[in-house]
């Protein structure tokens, strides 16, 4: 059954790249901030670890609205790069961030994206995750530099966005796109389905 216009989408993230994505869905939703720890073990897989932050950032929301007795699903997302079977998160500086760019530079890297849906009512959740394939242009210093004095890399994992200035870096990529900005639409689009909202349907 389609209920849309009875249950409510909370994002369970601040993050200005999902929300535009969310909100290119068109299905009205409320922004909380997890404020979930984002520490996981050293011996996790990159699949693990997307899913498990995904899920306890949902968790986080849940635990705080569980008692309003409101319809919605809760949505929590996590994004990760693995270069050579290490996971990079996002930056702690500007030299880290640069560190992270001279690595990734002229070579091929897995983005990682995990999705959570949790519905306040019933308690019922879905947890999956989606991998892209990004091959970066090969940078010179003066290019990385620039890019990490832009600002850019300060809040993202691997320390680029592939959307904004940091598309001119991306020389190629084999997936999801929306995997790398950080919320797969088509994947969470099934999973909201089968949660039952639905994305394509009449007004």
């Amino acid at each position: 059954m389609n209920d849309n216009s009875t249950r409510r989408i909370i994002l369970a993230s601040t993050s200005p790249r999902r929300r535009e994505l969310l909100a290119s869905l068109r299905i009205p939703f409320d922004v909380m901030a997890s404020e979930a720890d984002e520490n996981t073990p050293d011996d996790w897989s990159p699949d693990r670890i997307v899913e498990s932050l995904a899920l306890r950032k949902a968790e986080a929301v849940y635990g705080r609205l569980a008692d309003a007795s409101q319809a919605g699903i809760v949505l929590g997302s996590d994004t990760v790069v693995v270069l050579d079977s290490e996971v990079l998160g996002k930056p702690v500086d500007e030299e880290d961030a640069a560190g992270m760019l001279s690595r990734l530079q002229g070579r091929e890297h897995l983005v990682y994206t995990g999705v959570a849906c949790l519905d306040l009512l019933s308690g019922a959740r879905l947890v999956r995750h989606s991998v892209t394939r990004v091959k970066m242009k090969a940078l010179s210093p003066e290019a990385i530099r620039a890019y990490v004095k832009s600002g850019e890399p300060a809040d993202k994992a691997g320390a680029y966005g592939i959307q904004g200035l940091g598309a001119t870096i991306v020389e190629r990529i084999d997936g999801d796109y929306f995997t790398v900005v950080g919320l797969p639409l088509s994947m969470l689009s099934d999973m909201l389905s089968e949660m039952g909202i639905e994305v394509l349907t009449d007004p």
